[in-house]
């Protein structure tokens, strides 16, 4: 059964960095497409990046320019690189892995932006 163990968040001052790491086991991950999502409290969940099994990345209009999202097939890993941070990033990043008729999440990991 595939399971999704997200790593690496945290606390951080604005203009910061943070790199999140999601693993997986019990499934090698590398044909799907993987993602992050993040959600704020009281807002509503927000796709943040995601990242097909060729390599294309797709990012929130929030956070281009400042996220990167990349995979490493060998370690069944995704990450998500974000720079200059800002306190409207806060919230608890969870990342998912689409396949075939379903879709399974992590538990996921707080990231808190401080100004």
């Amino acid at each position: 059964q595939l399971q999704l163990v997200e790593s690496g968040g945290g606390l951080a001052q604005a203009g910061g960095s943070l790199r999140l790491s999601c693993t997986a086991s019990g499934r090698t991950i590398s044909q799907y497409v993987m993602a992050w999502s993040r959600q704020a409290p009281g807002k509503l969940r927000e796709l943040v990046a995601s990242i097909s099994s060729d390599g294309r990345m797709s990012y929130a209009d929030s956070v281009k320019d400042r996220f990167t999202i990349s995979r490493d097939n060998a370690k069944n890993t995704v990450l998500l690189q974000m720079n200059s941070l800002k306190p409207e990033d806060t919230g608890r990043y969870v990342c998912y892995v689409d396949q075939p008729l379903r879709r399974t999440w992590g538990q996921g990991t707080q990231v808190t932006v401080s100004s």
